[in-house]
């Protein structure tokens, strides 16, 4: 269909979605008409702007675009998986605006609700973005009790919840294709994982799922209301608890950013993002802004996110996330850091062969000609004399092509390696993309894991931000090279005037996986915050060069007339340069600092 197109006062072609057969009714597909305007507006010539003329949008998968891709921390180089479908791509671009206008994004099916690949100077603005039928189960226990001599449970589902009752068992079938007439997923009973979520509490963590255990009936009631009954005459004590069940493989981003520069999200609505949160990969300038995090109340639902709501790897220039919403996410809100490759062999003396190891992690380049490079012994996770250098030539995966290998690479530097570098002992970090960091002003609720996670070795300023009941640490720092592979080592660190209530502890947790003691992280100052807390430590710092804790307020949440708290408030393993001044404790506290 022919599109129209306008000149508005700004200088940018303005192409309408609707033009191309976009339904905002909702009744209709809208997906290969969206995917048609974002194809017109790609042979235009100067700034575009992309527009929805309000309303609700489906977006099935089926006449999405596909491309071949593989993102980090997802499925690595899993060839089941290797096809990615993206609602609404913006590629090979520059200067473009994707604006709503208020529309409500509707996405069917697995499938990436939005991209940026190769472009610089993407903004996405104004709609709502949310699945028909999530990928996690948020099944509330509406009523339970003993009757007969048998304990009994009565669930509730949200609507867009398709399940069938198998015997004894629950088949959750996802959504069923339109094209195929199958279910675009399923799986049984309580899947791979589970999170529990209090409304009440305001308090969501991991734990054991025990809807499926000695069932002796299932009976399905209608309008997504399920009774199980139990072998059992133990009366059940979760009324009103929700648990959020789900598969773990995470086939699709829910949104990606990729090879591109400056791209902004900005008065957004992310009301549900399937398999993932927004994946920021070897990208420059993101900045994220006003961005809520959370399911739609109108739901029913308690989860926002498959897994992290923001996780940004290999990242330069600066990471912005301002006045943002996190609430309901299956692993942490935000995690900036870099990915560790491991040195696999040294064919030539300026040559080494590196290789990604964690499995969720492959395929995409990780160095190009002109970074700078970091070699990391991995006993004790500081640099190596020699270090850094700059790579002229790399032969590895290219991010879009399973022909090339997947999982290690062949990189060549301007001078011999170190000579400490070690097969298997050592590992690679990219300084060149590791970005600048801002976490201003935002709200974390609902979090079953961790608030922030932040390893880069360029200035960080958390300020300003409210976390509240978070299951772990509020802030954790690491740069681990034996599990999750993320570098790197920190070196200038704020956390300031925030506020942090109701936290599982520790608060600030710093935790790097060296084998032998020294110093890893350096630079971390944590000044003029609240904290409101139970007996729980404050900071636990390991391996620290350099520590301020000064002018904060820490309150006890239960009242000075309570029995004195036993947590020590402080506890440092290893770090030198630790500075405790200048704030305030209420009576009752543990103010010990604990020092080994």
């Amino acid at each position: 269909m022919r599109s129209t197109t306008s000149r508005p006062e700004r200088g940018a072609s303005q192409v309408d979605v609707t033009a191309f057969g976009a339904d905002p009714t909702g009744r209709a597909d809208s997906a290969p008409a969206v995917a048609a305007a974002l194809r017109y507006a790609g042979t235009l010539h100067g700034p575009v702007e992309i527009v929805f003329a309000g309303g609700t949008y489906q977006l099935y998968p089926e006449q999405a675009e596909v491309r071949e891709l593989y993102v980090s921390n997802t499925v690595g180089a899993d060839q089941r998986y290797r096809d990615k479908r993206i609602g609404l791509l913006v590629e090979d671009r520059s200067d473009v605006t994707v604006d709503g206008r208020g529309a409500r994004l509707v996405y069917h099916g697995l499938q990436t609700a939005f991209a940026a690949i190769r472009s610089t100077n993407v903004t996405f603005t104004n709609f709502s973005v949310d699945y028909a039928a999530p990928k996690v189960i948020d099944a509330t226990v509406a009523a339970a009790g003993v009757t007969g001599g048998r304990a009994w449970r009565r669930l509730s589902l949200p609507a867009g919840t398709p399940y069938r009752v198998d015997g004894t068992h629950i088949t959750w079938l996802g959504e069923t294709s339109p094209v195929s007439g199958r279910p675009y997923w399923s799986g049984v009973d309580g899947l791979e994982y589970t999170q529990i979520h209090d409304p009440a509490a305001r308090r969501t963590w991991r734990g054991d799922n025990p809807l499926f255990t000695g069932v002796a009936a299932v009976t399905d009631l209608g309008e997504g209301r399920i009774r199980i009954d139990y072998t059992s005459a133990t009366p059940p004590e979760d009324a009103g608890l929700v648990y959020q069940m789900r598969l773990i493989e995470r086939g699709h981003p829910g949104a990606f950013i990729w090879e591109s520069r400056n791209v902004t999200m900005r008065s957004m609505n992310a009301h549900y993002l399937q398999e993932f949160g927004v994946v920021g990969q070897f990208s420059e300038d993101i900045t994220i802004d006003r961005v809520n995090f959370a399911p739609d109340p109108a739901s029913g639902r308690s989860s926002s996110s498959f897994a992290d709501h923001v996780n940004l790897s290999g990242v330069k220039g600066s990471v912005t996330i301002t006045s943002c919403t996190f609430d309901g996410p299956h692993d942490d809100p935000i995690n900036v850091h870099g990915t560790y490759l491991e040195v696999s062999g040294r064919p030539e003396p300026a040559t080494l062969t590196l290789a990604y190891m964690h499995p969720e992690t492959a395929g995409f380049p990780q160095f190009h000609p002109g970074d700078q490079v970091r070699f990391i012994d991995k006993r004790t996770m500081t640099p190596l004399t020699g270090s850094p250098a700059v790579v002229t030539a790399v032969d590895g995966p290219t991010g879009t092509d399973h022909t090339r290998p997947l999982t290690t690479m062949t990189v060549t530097f301007d001078r011999p390696v170190p000579e400490g570098v070690a097969v298997g002992g050592t590992v690679t970090e990219n300084l060149t993309y590791a970005p600048e960091v801002l976490v201003s002003g935002n709200v974390f609720r609902n979090v079953p894991t961790r608030g922030v996670l932040v390893t880069t070795p360029k200035p960080v300023l958390i300020t300003g931000n409210r976390f509240d009941g978070m299951s772990m640490a509020d802030i954790f720092i690491s740069a681990d090279a034996s599990s999750w592979y993320e570098s790197g080592a920190v070196t200038d660190v704020t956390i300031r005037g925030n506020t942090f209530t109701r936290p599982a502890g520790p608060v600030v947790f710093v935790e790097p996986t060296d084998e032998i003691p020294g110093l890893v992280h350096h630079g971390i100052s944590v000044e003029d915050n609240t904290f409101e807390v139970g007996d729980v430590t404050v900071a636990d710092v390991r391996s620290v060069g350099g520590f301020r804790f000064t002018g904060n307020v820490v309150r006890r949440l239960d009242g000075p007339d309570r029995p004195p708290y036993t947590s020590p408030l402080f506890v440092f393993h290893g770090s030198s340069g630790i500075v405790i001044e200048g704030n305030h404790y209420d009576p009752g506290l543990n103010p010990s600092v604990i020092e080994d």
